[in-house]
């Protein structure tokens, strides 16, 4: 048997969790299948953006020419560094989340 421990204190959602009844309760099988059902729809949209990324990396390291503005090529720079720090930020969350489904 698994527990769910994450406490919304750490995740920092506390406050959209007040008043919510803290006793434990057994998931049915109708809601477990909901969620690997919505971990399969990350899963599949990280794929997705899997492919993107690698065909852009292609694009830039292939022989064509690329030509860009300034402000287009910083737009590209800043935008990068959105989605890494956004996968960043999911990465840790799920290693967070991972710790807080614990066998008992």
């Amino acid at each position: 048997m698994y527990e769910i421990i994450a406490n919304p204190e750490d995740y920092q959602i506390d406050h959209l969790i007040n008043g919510t009844p803290n006793a434990n309760i057994e998931l049915t099988r109708e809601e477990r299948d909901n969620w690997a059902a919505e971990i399969v729809n990350f899963s599949e949209r990280l794929t997705e953006f899997s492919k993107k990324a690698t065909e852009m990396a292609k694009l830039l390291s292939s022989e064509d020419k690329i030509s860009a503005t300034s402000a287009s090529l910083k737009t590209l720079k800043i935008q990068l560094f959105m989605i890494n720090d956004s996968l960043n930020s999911a990465l840790d969350i799920a290693d967070k989340l991972e710790g807080d489904i614990v066998k008992k």
